[in-house]
């Protein structure tokens, strides 16, 4: 049993999704603190306040403060910006440019001449309309 166990943890996609995890917070606490300590200020000196928490209305004598959901709207749009430009978009291109150079895989199919279907490259025979196909 502890040797199945020990067999899951050291699977590689195990360790990949706790460093993962765990560089998610450490950049999670950056942009954190670039959105506390600069662009907060920066809606403050455009809108006048330090943040959104200070927004709000009462409904019927409920208290509803849309301005902390603002506070994490925009934090989480600053998080997703950074992850998608300083992560995603380069490793994209990186792999673009890489497989630029990569040689194509060979085919697995084939499409049969009479009706057209995806068959497998070393068929005999359509599974389809069961024609003979020619010897390759």
């Amino acid at each position: 049993m502890l040797k199945g166990f020990r067999q899951f943890i050291m699977r590689g996609n195990v360790i990949d999704l706790a460093v993962a995890v765990v560089i998610g917070a450490a950049f999670g606490a950056v942009v954190s603190a670039f959105v506390t300590n600069i662009v907060t200020p920066l809606i403050s000196a455009t809108v006048g306040k330090p943040d959104f928490s200070a927004f709000y209305f009462t409904a019927n004598g409920a208290v509803i403060s849309y301005g902390t959901f603002l506070n994490a709207l925009v934090s989480f749009l600053l998080i997703a910006a950074a992850v998608y430009f300083f992560m995603v978009a380069p490793m994209n291109a990186w792999k673009a440019r890489a497989a630029r150079n990569a040689a194509p895989a060979d085919p697995t199919s084939k499409k049969c001449p009479e009706c057209l279907s995806e068959i497998p490259i070393a068929a005999r025979r359509c599974a389809f309309c069961t024609s003979a196909l020619p010897a390759a």
